[in-house]
């Protein structure tokens, strides 16, 4: 294992939203300098690090500027051109590796993945035209949900098929020749692990969450799950599977499905990095996923995951943000504004955490 980090290095961050923000903060609490790497002039993390780059992330030039300026390199979003990290891997370390986002940058190869780990996925199959997807419906049994195979986030990139006549609507709609096409699974509960690999193999995950999505955006996050001792057991088993089988470092979110109480989960999909079902995390736990990334990308000790109480978490979306006052004005709500100049429609701009202390 390398040495630590020392403070008063360079993280450099690839991405500058919301989590690229608060990743470059925790580097800031721990004596780190943050460099952001975003194309976006408007990057809410660009105001609160020591340097950014605003350029496309194909551009060599820019690239080894930044790539000179930093000891170390992470991101906030799975979307990074693979030639763009080859370039940046060969002259400063990548955390978390480039193995772990090419397995959860395409759809296929994260399923194909998981279940050859032995862990329950949704049916599944990859097409490549129209025919094909119709063919799956019939062989998987509508409804069908299709899925681009990359790109996808927040439920865009993906259209739900009821029947064979929508394969048509559905293809032209998705706009790719790279697709996946999933069986619609009935659940009672929506759950997700966040957890820190450390550079040692050290895994400590947090408490499970239970997450509710509106028009495919996490809405909500409660904290701890109310799920039996036998699906927590088992949804934290799976995580660490998955981090372990990656050889991951750093922070990851394992989303997933619980069928039922009997112990039936299913994994819905893998997050390699700090994820919207962990900010509750910032004030209800002992540590935030974002401190906790830092520390294991840059080889410290990872720290104690504890609750702190029973904790909700909700999303600002659009001009959900403009509550804040209101927000404010409740003692136990504790408010993050990402400090995003424009309010988009589906558009996170913060959001809010209440916990209450065992």
């Amino acid at each position: 294992m390398t040495s630590p980090l020392e403070p008063g290095s360079t993280v450099g961050i690839l991405g500058g939203g919301q989590l690229g923000r608060l990743l470059a903060m925790a580097a800031a609490d721990l004596g780190y300098r943050s460099a952001i790497f975003c194309p976006d002039s408007l990057s809410p993390a660009f105001h609160v690090c020591d340097r950014h780059w605003q350029a496309p992330y194909d551009s060599r030039a820019a690239l080894a500027e930044f790539a000179a300026a930093v000891d170390i390199v992470t991101f906030e979003f799975e979307n990074v051109p693979a030639l763009s990290l080859d370039f940046l891997e060969a002259r400063v370390p990548i955390r978390p590796s480039q193995r772990a986002l090419a397995t959860t940058q395409d759809r296929l190869v994260e399923k194909n993945f998981i279940a050859g780990l032995g862990i329950p996925v949704a049916p599944y199959r990859d097409v490549s035209n129209p025919e094909a997807l119709k063919a799956a419906g019939i062989d998987l049994g509508f409804p069908i949900i299709a899925k681009t195979r990359r790109l996808g986030y927040d439920g865009k990139g993906q259209m739900r098929l009821e029947q064979a006549s929508d394969a048509e609507r559905a293809w032209a709609g998705l706009a790719s020749g790279l697709v996946i096409a999933e069986q619609v699974i009935s659940f009672d509960r929506e759950i997700s692990v966040v957890l820190a690999r450390g550079m040692d193999g050290t895994i400590i995950p947090w408490s499970v969450s239970e997450n509710v999505h509106q028009d495919g955006i996490l809405s909500t996050s409660h904290v701890p799950a109310l799920v039996s001792d036998l699906v927590n057991d088992r949804a934290l088993s799976y995580a660490r599977t998955i981090a372990e089988a990656l050889d991951f470092v750093g922070v990851m979110a394992v989303e997933m499905f619980v069928i039922d109480e009997t112990g039936d989960v299913i994994v819905n999909e893998i997050a390699p990095r700090v994820h919207n079902s962990g900010h509750w995390t910032l004030d209800g736990s002992l540590i935030s996923q974002f401190e906790q990334h830092i520390r294991a990308i840059c080889g410290l000790p990872l720290a104690d995951t504890r609750t702190l109480g029973r904790v909700r978490m909700e999303n600002l979306i659009g001009d959900d943000i403009e509550r804040w006052h209101k927000i404010l004005q409740d003692p136990q709500a504790r408010l993050h504004h990402y400090g995003k100049s424009v309010t988009k429609p589906g558009r996170k701009m913060g959001h809010v955490t209440w916990v209450d202390l065992d």
